[in-house]
């Protein structure tokens, strides 16, 4: 690491100054919840240039503002999500959180089940509202221990094992549970969730996001329009790279127009396809095609 800095400042107009600086394995930190400027530094040198000051000391009581951006930067959750990972049967035991990939699954609605069975109600009474004739989904524990999810179509008599439902369904199942974690984590990042996903579903999906980031700060890649027509303009970003190759972040309501095409009733999802945003189209910024609305008028006012 070349450098790594922690800034704090004490007044909300005050300076900030650096309570942690260090370069190349080495450097000083200030101890305690509170610093102050004026406080005295502690020299540390850490084993390896390679590791990083936040996520040693921050083990350390003494120095427990490290410590809480530790704690957050490792609470995050980055899904990455598979039907075929949730298909299956791993040994039984409640686990309060769904893995990355969604391997635990029946874990995580066994420990739903023993621990929050209001809020395992509630998972499954909005996939049976996304998912037709579903009637509803249990985790049981087979003779060898292992944990086995079983899903019921109301039209038959007896449930059917996880391996043989649809992806859909079972992608859904993972995104509700995710979503509505009864101790979220603080910052939730979700890719290409329209994936295995039936597009009718995505408006409903965009909604639960909606829902959670009241709860966790929350960030999802998508390359669907029909998701993307659930935003505001507000709530999405278009990321590219700019002429020199760096990833550059814009906001679509900062574009020309978008704000002014969505009152008069336009859709984001579409506008985007349409070419009317002025970033991030693969086709137009590569030359390969020109922009379909130049020369158009104005947005309506």
């Amino acid at each position: 690491m070349a450098r790594e800095f922690l800034s704090w400042k004490r007044a909300s107009r005050g300076r900030p100054f650096n309570f942690l600086d260090f370069s190349k394995g080495e450097g000083e930190v200030v101890t305690g919840d509170m610093p102050d400027e004026q406080d005295t530094r502690t020299q540390e040198q850490l084993d390896s240039r390679e590791l990083l000051a936040v996520n040693t000391l921050g083990q350390l009581a003494k120095h427990p503002r490290v410590g809480a951006l530790r704690r957050f930067i490792t609470g995050w959750y980055l899904s990455y999500l598979s039907a075929d990972n949730t298909r299956g049967i791993p040994e039984s035991g409640p686990q309060e959180r769904l893995s990355t990939t969604g391997d635990n699954l029946p874990n995580v609605i066994q420990y739903l089940k023993e621990q929050h069975p209001d809020r395992l109600a509630m998972i499954l009474h909005r996939l049976t509202q996304r998912v037709p004739r579903l009637e509803k989904v249990g985790a049981e524990v087979m003779p060898d221990g292992k944990l086995l999810l079983q899903i019921k179509d109301a039209p038959f008599e007896k449930p059917v094992m996880a391996k043989f439902a649809s992806d859909g369904t079972l992608k859904m199942l993972a995104y509700l549970t995710l979503l509505h974690d009864p101790e979220p984590p603080q910052l939730i990042g979700i890719e290409e969730p329209e994936n295995q996903l039936h597009p009718r579903l995505l408006p409903e999906l965009a909604e639960e996001c909606r829902s959670a980031a009241a709860a966790s700060q929350l960030m999802v890649t998508t390359h669907s329009p029909f998701f993307v027509n659930s935003l505001r303009p507000q709530e999405a970003w278009v990321i590219y790279r700019d002429e020199k190759g760096f990833t550059q972040a814009r906001r679509a309501s900062l574009m020309t127009g978008i704000i002014e095409f969505m009152d008069a009733g336009a859709m984001l999802g579409q506008l985007w396809m349409e070419g009317h945003f002025e970033v991030g189209d693969p086709l137009i910024n590569s030359g390969a095609e020109k922009r379909p609305n130049a020369g158009r008028k104005s947005p309506p006012n």
